[in-house]
């Protein structure tokens, strides 16, 4: 128990070490190229970038959860499990080559057509980096992980800063993916080294594909839920509303991803190590949700009420029309939060099946509501309101099929475990609303600053009087889950 307490609090250390780098990274990189390149650009990079999502999924075929799950496999099925996704890696990235005509006549772009193929590089590198990739985390070299990390985003970041000031417009946002995904097969395969095979059996693998199956419809799955806002903007709303939303909605991804990319990756590997000890894994669940919502809905309110400071100062004032979305949108970021840690429990119980009914509810639901803004009321601020209103409900349902099929209990404690956040996030609202709602100086740094003070404030006064204490320092002292 020990050393499975030490691994989560240095696996969550390196991994957050990378992610806060690198969202400090990210943050500078976009502010500099959204004040180099037009909201269209980011759009039609938006629609590639959407594709190579999709294609990226099926050529992990949900694998990269199987071998962290199955650590018995030996390095024959190993090198087979490689073998098999080279051959998936080239045959999809041909196809993208060879549909990026289709893809740019579907959107009328004709800058569509040389990025998807350009882009197609990129498929077929992380396509093969699949399997070296996942026993990077499941031998749980997070350390290796982070510093890989950063290094691919500090090269990539600057690849892509250097081509836009060179003029090479929407080309230099293409940069980073294809360098990045490059770089991490070389660092990867270099560590393992796995024998490709032009013939191999699918035998070993048999055991393997029951699992990955459902994790691979539930990838699919939640694709479609996730990306078709972009799609769906990008062809009947144009390039510029989807330039806007993409800014607003990444932005708001920003936090988001930087805090459950920080602990989410770390719990499937190392959770993994007790089996399917299910009352191992609803305390694990409890403190989670208890953590995760601590940080996620006092964090939603500090992104709506600071929506202009943070838009106009990243990106520009030209960018203005994106704020509404973004102040919308974060109000997702605390369900988002807490949800991003569900898959991991599902995962580590072995129940992939439950995890794709989630992600087919999910999908359902969220692709209804963006049909609603995209063709009913036809602008994106309706469409993040629908996204609203659609994580909330998906939210609920997730951790209703959670608690009754894997841990069959009542639902008592996850609801106790949120209530006390939620209060906090209102209280923190009302300052806001009342605090802030007097007349502050134009000057945007001195009023981001300014509800910063009063953010850090609030949340120390709720770490401290609101009972949260003793769970932080556990989590510190090595013993937040146990």
């Amino acid at each position: 128990m020990d050393n499975i307490k030490k691994e989560i609090v240095s696996g969550v250390f390196f991994t957050a070490l990378a992610k806060y780098s690198n969202l400090v990274i990210s943050l500078v990189v976009t502010a500099v190229l959204a004040r180099l390149l037009a909201p269209d650009q980011f759009g039609v990079v938006a629609i590639a970038t959407v594709a190579i999502a999709f294609l990226n999924l099926i050529a992990d075929f949900g694998l990269s959860p199987a071998v962290i799950q199955h650590k018995e496999l030996d390095r024959k099925a190993l090198g087979y499990l490689f073998s098999l996704s080279v051959y998936i890696a080239i045959t999809l990235s041909v196809l993208f080559f060879l549909c990026a005509e289709i893809i740019e006549k579907w959107y009328a772009q004709p800058q569509l057509k040389p990025i998807c193929q350009l882009l197609a590089l990129s498929l077929f590198f992380s396509g093969i980096t699949v399997v070296p990739n996942a026993l990077f985390f499941r031998d749980r070299l997070f350390k290796s992980i982070a510093l890989r990390s950063l290094i691919v985003q500090i090269i990539g970041g600057g690849l892509s800063i250097i081509a836009a000031l060179k003029g090479m417009g929407v080309y230099a946002l293409i940069l980073n993916p294809i360098f990045s995904s490059l770089l991490i097969f070389i660092i990867s395969y270099l560590k393992y080294p796995l024998k490709f095979s032009s013939r191999f059996s699918f035998q070993p693998l048999r055991p393997l594909f029951s699992y990955s199956i459902f994790q691979f419809l539930f990838n699919i799955i939640n694709y479609f839920s996730r990306n078709s806002d972009t799609l769906l903007i990008g062809k009947y709303l144009g390039m510029v509303p989807l330039g806007f939303y993409d800014k607003s909605y990444r932005l708001m991804s920003l936090p988001l991803q930087n805090i459950t990319q920080v602990i989410t990756p770390v719990i499937h590997p190392i959770l993994s190590q007790k089996g399917k000890d299910i009352g191992y894994l609803y305390e694990a669940n409890l403190k989670l949700t208890s953590l995760l919502s601590l940080i996620g809905f006092p964090l939603s309110v500090f992104l709506f009420y600071s929506a202009e400071e943070l838009i106009l100062l990243f990106f520009g004032p030209q960018w203005g029309l994106a704020v509404p979305s973004f102040k919308i949108l974060s109000l997702t970021v605390g369900v988002q939060l807490i949800l991003s840690s569900s898959g991991s429990i599902f995962q580590t119980a072995g129940d992939t099946k439950s995890l794709f009914i989630c992600g087919l509810f999910s999908a359902v639901l969220n692709v209804a509501g963006i049909l609603f803004g995209v063709f009913y009321a036809k602008n994106i601020d309706t469409v993040a309101l629908c996204l609203l209103v659609t994580f909330s409900v998906n939210f609920v349902q997730a951790y209703w099929l959670m608690y009754r099929v894997i841990f069959r209990r009542s639902m008592v404690g996850f609801f106790n475990s949120l209530w006390r956040p939620i209060f906090f996030a209102l209280v923190l609202g009302l300052i806001f609303h009342f605090v802030v709602g007097y007349h502050l100086p134009d000057n945007l740094v001195f009023r981001l600053v300014f509800k910063t003070a009063i953010y850090l404030f609030s949340m120390i006064l709720i770490i401290w009087l609101g009972g949260y204490r003793n769970l932080l320092l556990a989590f510190l002292r090595k013993s937040s889950i146990q």
